[in-house]
């Protein structure tokens, strides 16, 4: 596979013929589920719109449910599906007017018996609404559904972003699991990379968002082809210092999105017992929920950690900043991360920021930050109680977290890179 970037540390911008955009592009955002609650994917389309209309193009995001977040000049087009995690009870979410639509039936048959759909059904709702000449761009945002090659091959220009491989998740969730009928209802979750695997490697235009998953995508997908590297930004005007807000001197934050072993979670459980001999006030407030039944509930009670554990989601951007002001130090545990949103949001609003070598983080953090061996619960005690111990220099590195984000990761330079690539793309003779 050939290395876009070679930058040891960031990708550089690319540069070309092209460096400036011809004319006003008509681009289509696809996110098969893109909330931005839901995880990085749906922070990704938000910004991602909202930049690239203030770069000029038109920008219409075709979305499943729950449905993105736009800022004013994108336009939305809803592509229904059943949603059947917003369901109480999804076995009895069927109603008889769905089985007219196999899409309908398989998505929720596949949720019935352990499986993930969502991305194919998309794929499939897609094709209903899209025709290769509405769009200079189709931009997918890692659904990698069948619909794209079909769009591919009947004349779209078609690009994929891949944040990073979902075997990651899919293997260190197997390792979790000692009962092979968990390990098999894992894999059958996990099913739906099969089609991911087809679909990438039939693309012609794939582009990701660190060198990390850049080299996991050769690895995973077996590709032979590039994959470009054009980072993901942060929202510097939203995430900041916020003068008005009290810091709490033993408020750790992190985030936990999903409750896969992936976040690395329970490490930072383990390190908040260790830390609280010392500092009986410490706790943590994590950006996420966990369900009642999931193994770092557990944990937290076989800890008697509930005292200084918080939990919020489904917050807002504005709010979520407010969270992070509040604290004293971020902590990112993941065993492995495509990027680090979380990671950068907290350097973003001055906080120093304690960090896992988890795939990307590294990238992102850079000497900005504390890093430490993934998987290493007393590694992050120890960091975590450095920076506790000394204010004044936990003080400078959210100082140098700022600057670091600021000059190196920003919306508006995301949409450059992407306008300079979706020229060589319309141009390209694939």
């Amino acid at each position: 596979m050939t290395i876009a970037h070679p930058h040891p540390e960031l990708p550089r911008e690319p540069t070309s013929v092209f460096e400036a955009p011809t004319k006003s592009l008509k681009i289509a955002l696809l996110g098969y589920r893109s909330a931005p609650h839901v995880g990085g994917q749906g922070i990704y389309i938000k910004y991602l719109a909202a930049a690239l209309v203030r770069a000029g193009h038109q920008v219409d995001v075709y979305s499943g449910p729950p449905y993105p977040e736009l800022e004013v000049g994108a336009r939305l087009i809803k592509v229904p599906s059943l949603d059947l995690y917003a369901c109480d009870n999804h076995v009895t979410a069927l109603r008889w007017q769905h089985l007219r639509s196999f899409s309908d039936t398989y998505e929720w048959w596949t949720m019935l018996t352990g499986g993930f759909a969502e991305p194919y059904t998309f794929g499939r709702r897609l094709e209903k609404y899209l025709s290769p000449g509405d769009y200079d761009i189709i931009h997918d945002n890692q659904s990698l559904c069948y619909g794209l090659l079909n769009l591919q091959n009947r004349g779209a220009k078609v690009v994929a972003t891949i944040h990073h491989p979902i075997h990651r998740d899919r293997e260190l969730a197997l390792a979790e699991q000692n009962d092979w009928g968990m390990r098999l209802l894992v894999k059958r979750w996990y099913s739906f990379l099969r089609m991911q695997e087809r679909v990438v490697r039939g693309l012609e235009h794939i582009v990701t968002v660190s060198q990390c998953s850049q080299r996991d995508i050769a690895t995973h997908f077996q590709l032979r082809g590039e994959v470009s590297v054009i980072t993901n930004g942060i929202d510097i005007n939203t995430f900041k210092p916020l003068a008005a807000i009290r810091k709490q001197p033993l408020r750790l934050i992190t985030t936990a999105s999903s409750d896969q072993p992936l976040k690395g979670l329970r490490y930072l459980l383990l390190a908040l017992n260790r830390l609280r001999q010392q500092w009986p006030a410490i706790e943590l407030r994590i950006i996420g929920k966990l369900s009642d039944n999931s193994p770092n509930r557990k944990l937290i009670d076989e800890l008697e950690l509930a005292t200084h554990v918080s939990f919020v989601s489904g917050i807002s951007s504005e709010d979520l900043a407010a969270e992070y002001n509040r604290a004293s130090v971020a902590v990112c545990p993941s065993l492995y991360e495509g990027f680090g949103l979380p990671a950068g949001e907290a350097m973003a609003c001055e906080l120093p920021v304690v960090s896992t070598n988890g795939g990307a983080l590294p990238e992102v953090v850079g000497d900005a930050g504390v890093i430490v061996p993934a998987g290493d619960a007393e590694a992050l005690a120890a960091a975590i109680h450095n920076l506790l111990d000394s204010p004044d220099h936990a003080k400078a590195l959210g100082v140098r977290a700022r600057q670091r984000i600021e000059t190196h990761f920003c919306w508006d330079a995301v949409a450059r890179q992407l306008t300079q690539y979706y020229q060589r793309v319309i141009t390209s003779t694939c």
